[in-house]
C-alpha cells in the first residue's frame, strides 16, 4: 500500500514538473508610449501549441500582424523550441491601458498570458535634428498604395499598385512583410513584378522606388469597399558622418515599420434602366459565337457544338448560357475550358462550353439563336449578342414516321398471335403424355442441374474476380479524374513557385465554389469556415483547407522551396478527396 501511494505521489509530481515547463507569454517593446507611437507585442510559447486566440486589443489599432514566427534549435542534442505571434499597434486613447490575455492549447490544456500594463501619454515629439537616423528614415521613406480609379462598377477591374519611395541618401537592407491585404469583398489577382530599382516624382521630390506589389481587383458587391493596408517591417542603412580606415562611409542601420493608407473604392450597382432579364453579371466587351464541328451527318453520329465567349472583361466570374437543342436531338452535359490571361488590366481571352450533340432520326434540326448580355462600363450600357440560327442536317436514318410505322407494326403482329376466347383450337398431331410414375434419378433434370451447378459457380467466380480490380481502377480513375480537374494546372507548374501557388488557389477556390454552391464574393476562409462546419465536415479537414489558403497567401510574398510546394500539394489532394467523402 505504502509503495503504491508513493508510486502515485512520483508520478503526480513528474506531471506537475512537465506542465510547469509550458510557458507562454507576453512581451511588449515598452510599457509607455507616446499616442503618435507604435507597440510591438510578442506572444511566444516554448511548445507547438494550436488554437491561438489573441486578446481584444481594446484601446488599440491593430497596424500589422499576426505575424507567426517559430524557431526550432538543436544544441549538443538539445532542443530549444518557441512559437511567436507578433503585431503591432497604435494606441487610439490615452491613459492607463490594460493589454488582455491571449490564449493558446497545448496536449487538451489552455494557457493563458499575464495582462501587461500599457501608459498611453501625450504625443511625442519627433526628433528635427536632421543628423538623427530616424528623423532621416522618416523624411525620406513612404509606403504609398495607388489606385488605377476609385469609382467602378461591380466586377469592373482596379489596379492597385504599391509602391515604396526612398531617397538616394538611404538604402533599404532587409524588408519583410508582416501585413499583407486582404481583399475583403473583390475577387483578386496579384500580377507579378519585377521590383528594380526606378525613379519617379512623389511630392514634388525625385525618389528612387520599387513596385513592390501590384494586383487587379474585381469589386463583388456595391458600397464604399476598403482596402486593407501593406505593412512592411525595413531595416534602412543610413549614412553617418563617420568613415572607415580606407575611407568610405559608414552606415547605420534603423528599423522602420511602415504602412500604406487605408484606401475606399466606391463601387456603383448595376443601372435597372434598361437591365435584361439574362444578365448574369458579365462586365466588359465580348463577342458570343457558336460553333459546330459539322453542319450534316447520319442518326445516330456524334458532333461537337461550341458556344465560346471572347474578349475583355471578368471572364471567370460569369456562367456561359446554356445550349437549347430540339427534340430527339441527345444533348451530354458540357465540357468547360478557358483560355484566359490576367494582366493588370483585367482578363482577356474566351471561355466555352463543349457539347456532344448525338440526333435520333433523319432530318433537319434547327438549334434557334442563344442570347448573352453583358454591361460595358465604357458606354454605361447594357448589350445583347446573339448567336446565328443554326441548322444540323441528319443525311441518313430512319424518320420519326417510320419508327411509329415499326411500332404499330409490332403491336399489330402480336395481337394477331393472341388465340381469341372461345375459338377452337387446331387438332394436335401430337401427344405430350407424360408417365404417372416417376422418372429416375439419372438421366432426370436434377441430375443434370446438379452437373451442371458447379461449372456454373466456378464462371461467377472467375468473373467476379476479375471484375473487382476492374472496379478498383474504375474508382482510382474517378479519383485521378477529380483531381485533375482541378489540381492538373497546379500540378504542371510545381516547379514555379508564383505559378504553382496562383493555380493552387484558383483551383482550390473553385472546388469550393462547385461543392459548396456559393460565390465568388463568399470566398472569405472565414465564411468557408463556417459553411463547412454547417455541412458537418470534419475539423481536421477544415482545418487543412484553412491551412492550404492561408500558405497561398503567404506564398505570395515569401520564397517557398520544393518540399513545401510538395507538401501544400499533396495536402490539397487529400483535403478534396476528405471533402468529397464527406459531402456527396
Amino acid at each position: 500500500m505504502k509503495s503504491n501511494l508513493t508510486f502515485l505521489l512520483i508520478l503526480n509530481l513528474f506531471f506537475n514538473l512537465t506542465y510547469a515547463q509550458v510557458t507562454f507569454k507576453a512581451n511588449v517593446s515598452k510599457n509607455e508610449l507616446g499616442i503618435n507611437e507604435r507597440l510591438r507585442v510578442e506572444f511566444t510559447m516554448d511548445k507547438d501549441g494550436d488554437n491561438f486566440t489573441p486578446p481584444s486589443f481594446e484601446g488599440f489599432r491593430v497596424v500589422a500582424g499576426p505575424n507567426q514566427s517559430v524557431s526550432n534549435i538543436f544544441v549538443n542534442g538539445k532542443r530549444t523550441f518557441s512559437k511567436t505571434y507578433t503585431y503591432f499597434l497604435s494606441p487610439i486613447k490615452k491613459g492607463p491601458i490594460v493589454l488582455e490575455q491571449a490564449s493558446i492549447e497545448f496536449d487538451d490544456n489552455i494557457y493563458k498570458t499575464t495582462p501587461v500594463n500599457i501608459l498611453v501619454k501625450n504625443a511625442v515629439k519627433l526628433p528635427t535634428n536632421p543628423n538623427d537616423p530616424n528623423y532621416v528614415v522618416a523624411e525620406n521613406l513612404h509606403l504609398v498604395a495607388e489606385l488605377s480609379k476609385n469609382r467602378v462598377y461591380i466586377n469592373e477591374p482596379v489596379r492597385v499598385m504599391y509602391k515604396l519611395y526612398f531617397a538616394e541618401n538611404i538604402r533599404p537592407s532587409d524588408v519583410n512583410p508582416l501585413d499583407v491585404p486582404k481583399f475583403k469583398d473583390f475577387w483578386s489577382q496579384n500580377v507579378e513584378t519585377r521590383r528594380t530599382i526606378e525613379k519617379e516624382v512623389y511630392k514634388g521630390k525625385m525618389y528612387n522606388y520599387v513596385l513592390w506589389q501590384q494586383a487587379v481587383l474585381y469589386p463583388q458587391r456595391a458600397g464604399k469597399l476598403k482596402i486593407a493596408p501593406l505593412t512592411l517591417d525595413i531595416q534602412v542603412d543610413v549614412p553617418t558622418k563617420r568613415r572607415d580606415f580606407f575611407g568610405n562611409q559608414i552606415y547605420t542601420q534603423v528599423s522602420k515599420t511602415i504602412s500604406t493608407n487605408q484606401r475606399v473604392v466606391n463601387v456603383q450597382p448595376f443601372p435597372d434602366e434598361g437591365k435584361p432579364s439574362n444578365f448574369s453579371g458579365a462586365v466588359g466587351k465580348f463577342s458570343f459565337d457558336l460553333v459546330t464541328s459539322k453542319s450534316s451527318l447520319n442518326a445516330t453520329e456524334s458532333l461537337q457544338a461550341t458556344l465560346k465567349i471572347s474578349g475583355k472583361g471578368n471572364l471567370k466570374l460569369f456562367s456561359i448560357p446554356e445550349l437549347v437543342t430540339p427534340k430527339f436531338l441527345e444533348r451530354y452535359d458540357p465540357e468547360y475550358s478557358d483560355n484566359v490571361k490576367i494582366s493588370l488590366s483585367g482578363m482577356s481571352g474566351s471561355i466555352q462550353n463543349s457539347y456532344t450533340l448525338i440526333p435520333q432520326y433523319r432530318g433537319k434540326y434547327p438549334i434557334p439563336p442563344i442570347n448573352f448580355s453583358y454591361f460595358d462600363p465604357s458606354s454605361k450600357t447594357y448589350k445583347n449578342v446573339s448567336t446565328k440560327e443554326m441548322s444540323i442536317d441528319v443525311i441518313n436514318g430512319p424518320t420519326q414516321n417510320e419508327r411509329k410505322q415499326i411500332s404499330i407494326g409490332n403491336n399489330i403482329n402480336n395481337e394477331n398471335n393472341q388465340t381469341t376466347i372461345g375459338s377452337f383450337e387446331f387438332i394436335k398431331q401430337k401427344t405430350s403424355f407424360k408417365p404417372i410414375l416417376e422418372k429416375t434419378f439419372f438421366k432426370s433434370n436434377l441430375f443434370y442441374f446438379l452437373i451442371i451447378i458447379p461449372f456454373v459457380l466456378i464462371l461467377f467466380f472467375i468473373l467476379f474476380i476479375k471484375f473487382k480490380p476492374n472496379q478498383i481502377t474504375s474508382n482510382q480513375i474517378k479519383t485521378e479524374k477529380l483531381i485533375n480537374s482541378f489540381l492538373g494546372k497546379a500540378k504542371k507548374n510545381i516547379n514555379k513557385p508564383n505559378l504553382f501557388y496562383e493555380s493552387l488557389e484558383i483551383a482550390l477556390s473553385n472546388y469550393l465554389k462547385h461543392k459548396l454552391d456559393i460565390e465568388t464574393s463568399e470566398l472569405d476562409k472565414e465564411k468557408i469556415k463556417q459553411r463547412l462546419i454547417k455541412r458537418n465536415v470534419d475539423k481536421k479537414v477544415i482545418d487543412l483547407f484553412i491551412t492550404i489558403l492561408k500558405n497561398c497567401e503567404y506564398a505570395r510574398y515569401t520564397p517557398s522551396s520544393q518540399t513545401s510546394m510538395e507538401n501544400d500539394y499533396k495536402s490539397s489532394v487529400k483535403a478534396i478527396l476528405e471533402l468529397n467523402k464527406e459531402i456527396e
